[in-house]
């Protein structure tokens, strides 16, 4: 059994719109460029496309010193890493911690977007936010992704949920193929290319996955099938959270997937 990483992708703005790229930075609260963005509202609680599911036609791109950001219906705004000034607190779930505000412009351009007062902050020190102590180690740390560094998910998970789905509702970060559907239950440590990871969590899924990528209409799937045969808990499950253990490695398109360290039994870390 050959296992390869078949895609990575990074989400420049939590919630917005992700791209694919051919190779990757590993660092350690994530992919290069993933997720150092984010939306709040006038409190600073994150914003996502749970309230808002119009973000996911939101499209960031990064660029040389910042982000190029378009949706339907607004016109293209260039956004520069905000440099000093003032920290911002901001929540994400359960996690307080601060970000550096970005620029008026950029703030009145998302709140227009999405019809409601909304402001954009970049995670300038990202070490600022640990993991979950009960999953990972106190040195873990994660950017404004949900609560881990790294998403992974399997081609042959995904089709067992249903072939007409398109992998992007779950949003993951790197997708693999080569092994049956749900091994990656099983994989405690892996190695993609040069890089190691632990699998330190399953991951439980919600509302968004629900929300078709491009017309931000919702519907019933995946849950409704997840329901069926990946619920434990209360939850339902698909995908695994990642954490690095060798910042710096560059992940590429086509890398082998050797699993180092694996359990018998096929049932979700939680």
């Amino acid at each position: 059994m050959t296992v390869r990483l078949t895609g990575i992708r990074r989400y420049p703005v939590k919630s917005c719109r992700g791209h694919a790229v051919d190779t990757a930075t590993v660092e350690p609260w994530g992919l290069c460029g993933d997720r150092r963005w984010l939306v709040v509202d006038a409190d600073g609680r994150h914003v996502t496309a749970r309230q808002h599911p119009r973000m996911v036609l939101i499209t960031p791109e990064l660029r040389d010193g910042g982000l190029h950001v378009t949706a339907p219906g607004s016109a293209p705004l260039d956004v520069r890493v905000p440099a000093g000034g003032p920290l911002l607190d901001v929540r994400v779930w359960d996690d307080q911690l601060t970000a550096t505000p970005a620029s008026d412009a950029a703030h009145a351009w998302f709140s227009a977007a999405l019809g409601v007062p909304l402001r954009l902050v970049h995670l300038d020190d990202p070490t600022r936010r640990p993991t979950d102590p009960h999953y990972g180690l106190d040195a873990d740390r994660v950017s404004f992704a949900d609560g881990y560094p790294v998403l992974l998910t399997s081609e042959e998970s995904s089709a067992a949920v249903g072939d007409s789905l398109s992998m992007i509702r779950f949003r993951p970060n790197l997708v693999v193929a080569g092994a049956p559907a749900w091994e990656e239950d099983r994989w405690r440590r892996l190695r993609i290319g040069d890089a190691t990871f632990r699998a330190v969590k399953g991951c439980s899924r919600c509302v968004m996955t629900t929300i078709d990528p491009d017309t931000a209409e919702k519907g019933p799937e995946p849950l409704r099938t997840l329901a069926v045969h990946r619920r434990w808990d209360g939850k339902v499950w698909f995908g695994v959270n990642l954490v690095p253990d060798t910042p710096g490695a560059t992940l590429h398109v086509g890398d082998t997937v050797e699993v180092l360290d694996s359990v018998a039994a096929a049932e979700p870390l939680r």
